[in-house]
C-alpha cells in the first residue's frame, strides 16, 4: 500500500540525490540521447524511471541522509544498489507484460476503492491536501494509478503464476523443522531488578571513605528489602542507575548475553531472591531474580504454521526466479547502456547462483 510520509531529505538534498543519480545512470555517449536504457519486449525503461527507482532507495537508507552529492560513500551505496534495481526493473516490466496477456487490469472501481483507503490511512481526505501531497511526491493522479495498476498486475502474476501453484508435503515440513529446531527454541530468560549505589570516582581513583560509606548504605538498602518494603519503591527512592524510573526493571535478558559469573549466581537463586551486595564498576549492587523462563522448543505441531509460512516463502523465491527465467528466455532485451546491462548481468549471475545453490531458507518465527 502507497503511503505519503513526509521526505527523509530537504528538497535540495533530493536534488543533490536526483543530480547524482543521473551521473551514475547517463551514459556518457551521444548514442543515448532518447534517453532509454534497455527496451524489453515492446516497452522501455527510461533514464528518469531508473533514477526514481535510485532515488526511492536512497530515501530508505536512514545512514545516507547526512552525506552531501559529493559523498564518496553516498555514490558507492548507488553503485552497490544499481545491479540489484535494474534486475528488479526488468523483472518487474517482464511480470506487468505477463499481466497483460493474461487480461489483469486496475479497474476503475478497485483504483477508487485503493485511493479511498490510501486517502483515510494517511489522513488526506481533503482534496486540496491529497493533491499537495502527490505533488510533494512529484506525481500526478494519472501516474499514481499506473503505479497501483503496475504494483495489482504484479502482485496478480505472481500469486496466480506462483503463489498458487506451491504445495507442501508432509514430509517436506517436518525435514525443515529437523533440520531447523533452534529457529523454534526460544531461549532462556530472566528479568532482574536492581538497586545500584554509585561510589564517586575521580582522577585520583576511589575515595576509601566513600567506598565505605557507598557499602554501609547498600547493606542498610539490602537490610530494609529483606524486611520486606517493595523493591520498586526503593530502588526508586535510592538507585544510582537509570533504571531506578522503572522500578529497577531490567529485562527481559537472554541469560546466554549475561556475564559468566552473574550465570553462575542467578542459577542457585529462586524468583524473589536477592543477591549478596555485589562489587560492581560504579559501585555497590543489588539484584532481584523478578522472573525466570527456561529455554523452551516448540514442538512440530505447535510451530506448524511458521513451518508452512516458511518452506511457501522459500518455494515461493525459489519458483519466481525459474518463472522469471521462463519469462527472460522468451523475451526480446536490447539494451542502449553499456554499464547497467554489465550491472544487470552482475546480478542476474548472482540470482542464477542461487537457483542452482542449496536452498537456505528464511528464519522461521519464534
Amino acid at each position: 500500500m502507497l503511503t505519503y510520509k513526509e521526505l527523509p531529505m530537504k528538497r535540495a538534498r533530493l536534488a543533490a540525490l536526483v543530480a547524482l543519480a543521473a551521473l551514475l545512470v547517463a551514459p556518457l555517449r551521444a548514442e543515448i540521447i532518447e534517453q532509454v536504457l534497455v527496451r524489453v519486449n515492446g516497452d522501455i525503461i527510461t533514464k528518469s524511471d531508473f533514477e526514481q527507482r535510485q532515488i526511492s532507495a536512497l530515501r530508505n537508507r536512514d545512514d545516507l541522509t547526512t552525506l552531501s552529492a559529493e559523498s564518496p560513500e553516498l555514490r558507492q551505496a548507488i553503485e552497490e544498489m544499481t545491479p540489484s534495481l535494474i534486475l528488479d526493473a526488468v523483472d518487474e516490466l517482464l511480470l506487468v507484460q505477463r499481466g497483460r496477456e493474461l487480461g489483469y487490469v486496475l479497474s476503475d472501481e478497485q483504483f477508487q476503492g485503493v485511493l479511498a483507503n490510501i486517502k483515510q490511512q494517511n489522513n488526506l481526505e481533503d482534496d486540496e491536501r491529497f493533491q499537495a501531497a502527490l505533488q510533494q511526491e512529484g506525481m500526478t493522479l494519472a501516474d499514481l494509478r499506473r503505479q497501483l495498476e503496475r504494483q495489482m498486475i504484479v502482485n496478480q502474476v505472481q500469486q496466480n503464476e506462483v503463489v498458487n501453484k506451491i504445495a507442501i508435503s508432509e514430509d517436506e515440513a517436518r525435514e525443515f523443522y529437523a533440520t531447523r529446531q533452534q529457529s523454534f527454541t526460544t531461549p532462556a530468560s530472566v528479568t532482574l531488578r536492581e538497586i545500584l549505589i554509585e561510589v564517586p570516582a575521580s582522577t585520583l581513583g576511589v575515595n576509601v571513605a566513600e567506598d565505605d560509606a557507598a557499602r554501609a548504605e547498600a547493606d542498610v538498602v539490602r537490610t530494609r528489602l529483606l524486611a520486606g518494603e517493595p523493591f520498586p519503591r526503593l530502588a526508586a527512592e535510592v538507585s544510582d542507575s537509570s533504571s531506578k524510573a522503572n522500578g529497577g526493571l531490567i529485562g527481559p535478558l537472554t541469560v546466554d548475553e549475561l556475564a559468566p559469573a552473574l550465570q553462575t549466581l542467578l542459577r542457585g537463586m529462586n524468583v524473589g531472591d536477592l543477591t549478596g551486595v555485589l562489587r560492581v564498576p560504579r559501585g555497590y549492587q543489588i539484584i532481584k531474580l523478578e522472573t525466570r523462563a527456561e529455554s523452551k522448543t516448540r514442538t512440530f505441531e505447535e510451530a506448524r504454521d511458521d513451518i508452512s509460512q516458511a518452506v511457501a516463502e522459500q518455494k515461493r523465491v525459489a519458483e519466481l526466479g525459474r518463472y522469471l527465467e521462463r519469462l527472460r528466455t522468451q523475451a526480446t532485451i536490447s539494451w542502449r547502456n553499456d554499464e547497467l546491462q554489465k550491472a544487470y548481468d552482475i546480478a542476474l549471475a548472482e540470482r542464477l547462483r542461487t537457483l542452482t545453490a542449496p536452498s537456505a531458507a528464511p528464519a522461521a518465527g519464534n
